[in-house]
């Protein structure tokens, strides 16, 4: 079954993106020649060509999108110039496998399917949902634009890949794709890599007691209700014994600490920005409550948050706003405040706090879910099983 498959990806840089450098890798061991096309990172993942691994990355320059969505207009053509561009490159390939967002890269295989490649389409977010919950505009020009992006990536597609079964169903009945080309591949994080390590009580500043949030810091990502409900939980529910770390960037990141210092927030919160796997293992290891503090919105009620399946790989306990797929991810893991309310939200940050036996219970059942049901050796036979339905 093996060949060459390119894969393409425009919002995060390989192999920092950790879902793509999975289903390289996985493709790499099935005896695939990988390729993959993606932008440089800032900080890390900057050449413009790398081979890690056996896999074969091939960068562009990429300016990240600022102000609205004029912006993502302006990257994503950007991007979608520079994908062409490397595309040529790379040569004929057997599968194209592109990742969204944004749903423009089926132009890219759309051309490559003319010249015998079939077509993966891996749906990493619904942009139509994802546009209304970034973007206070409504059903407008620019939305209904995205709608048909959507239609034209599902026509052209041999193969869909869903992140869940949420996802699936959408590709099923918006989509029109048949179910038995529409495969879920979770995302999963590599439990090998994530471990315990010695705590370190000078992180905690002081406090008995860390709360923590690792993840993209952008307007749907709730972490403003994340800081309201701190906030909450020192004025109403009078608990001033815990330091919180925010740990990771995005658009909003310098406005969401401007909010916790005007919250009065600033001598218990900290910002880290992006940090190393190795800062981040410290952090997680001497954090008691993670918090995932995604609103209720069209986007997250159906989207499995990486957040929430890291936590569980360190055995971590959860507080999450109660949304459809984080408790198809979490189960037990977590407790669910009432979509978007901070104060029960801060109640039950409290209540974990107080009650060490009930933390370890729920980091236990969640790391044995990313271990086993919920685990990559999992989803990577979906991968390849989609791959063999693209190419038979």
């Amino acid at each position: 079954m093996a060949g060459k498959a390119l894969i393409l990806v425009e919002n995060l840089s390989v192999p920092f993106d950790r879902r793509v450098w999975q289903e390289s890798t996985t493709l790499r061991d099935a005896g695939w020649d990988v390729h993959v096309i993606c932008p440089q990172g800032t900080k890390r993942d900057t050449e413009p060509y790398a081979e890690i691994d056996g896999v074969k990355i091939h960068r562009y320059p990429l300016k990240a999108a600022t102000g609205g969505p004029l912006g993502y207009v302006q990257e994503y053509g950007s991007a979608l110039w520079h994908t062409f561009r490397l595309a040529r490159r790379v040569g004929r390939v057997d599968v194209v496998h592109a990742c969204n967002p944004p749903d423009l890269l089926y132009l890219v295989a759309k051309r490559l399917k003319r010249q015998g490649a079939r077509f993966v389409f891996d749906q990493h977010d619904l942009v139509p949902e994802l546009y209304l919950s970034r973007f206070d505009r409504g059903e407008d020009f620019l939305y209904r634009a995205v709608c048909r992006l959507e239609r034209l990536t599902y026509r052209t597609a041999d193969v869909v890949i869903a992140t869940n079964e949420s996802y699936r169903d959408v590709a099923v009945s918006r989509g029109g794709k048949r179910p038995e080309k529409v495969f879920v591949v979770r995302s999963a994080p590599a439990v090998e890599r994530f471990r315990q390590v010695p705590v370190e009580e000078g992180l905690r500043k002081g406090k008995p007691y860390m709360l923590c949030y690792l993840g993209v810091m952008g307007p749907q990502d709730g972490v403003d209700y994340a800081l309201r409900a701190l906030a909450k939980l020192r004025d109403e529910v009078g608990r001033k014994d815990w330091h919180a770390v925010f740990l990771g960037g995005g658009d909003t990141f310098d406005e969401m600490v401007a909010l916790s210092h005007r919250l009065g927030l600033s001598d218990q919160v900290e910002f880290t920005g992006r940090i190393s796997d190795e800062d981040l293992l410290r952090y997680l290891s001497a954090a008691d409550v993670c918090l995932a503090p995604d609103p209720l919105n069209p986007l997250n009620d159906v989207s499995t948050m990486n957040k929430i399946m890291e936590y569980m790989a360190m055995s971590r306990p959860i507080v999450s706003f109660d949304l459809k797929e984080a408790r198809v991810s979490a189960g037990e893991a977590a407790l669910y405040a009432p979509a978007n309310d901070e104060s029960e939200f801060a109640k039950l940050v409290a209540h974990l706090l107080d009650d060490p036996a009930e933390r370890r219970r729920m980091g236990e059942i969640g790391r044995a879910r990313v271990a086993g049901p919920l685990s990559w050796e999992q989803s990577s036979k979906a991968l390849l099983a989609a791959y063999e339905a693209a190419v038979s």
